[in-house]
């Protein structure tokens, strides 16, 4: 059994950019930037970044189109594939190596982001019982009644 499974997590280096195939389907492709902090000899922290081309297909991609801007955190799970290609100018076979995402997940947002996307503009309604106390010194308040053994239905 062989096995192709790329799993990473970082910041999108550029917004998706979505795309129709002639079959009507979408695709989106951008970039996620990954990085590693490790010790040199001397003992000064060193950090090294490495930036990969991500691909992701259908409903997927459309997702990922209307919430993924650069700069959010996303963890992608897929596989790696190469493609090739003659350059139009003649120069030569190309290639590019990606990942084709299986599954993804959204990171934290950034810091002043606010609730963003399809949630942007929407009132919080909340019942009168599910609000938290207003004063940090508050205590909850619990019913006065006890709950009796025989009361329980099991």
């Amino acid at each position: 059994m062989y096995l192709n499974k790329a799993l990473i997590y970082g910041n999108l280096t550029r917004d998706p950019e979505l795309k129709a195939l002639p079959n009507g389907g979408k695709v989106a492709e951008f970039g996620v930037a990954t990085n590693r902090v490790f010790k040199d000899r001397d003992g000064n922290n060193q950090e090294e970044v490495e930036f990969h081309n991500v691909v992701c297909f259908g409903k997927q991609a459309e997702v990922v189109g209307q919430y993924l801007k650069k700069g959010r955190g996303v963890f992608i799970e897929g596989r790696i594939r190469t493609r090739n290609w003659e350059a139009k100018d003649g120069s030569g076979k190309r290639y590019r190596t990606e990942i084709v995402v299986d599954r993804f997940q959204f990171g934290p947002r950034p810091p002043g982001e606010g609730s963003g996307g399809a949630w942007q503009g929407r009132k919080k309604t909340t019942s009168p019982e599910s609000q938290e106390p207003k004063d940090s010194g508050e205590a909850i308040q619990y019913p006065e009644e006890d709950i009796k053994p025989e009361d329980i239905p099991f």
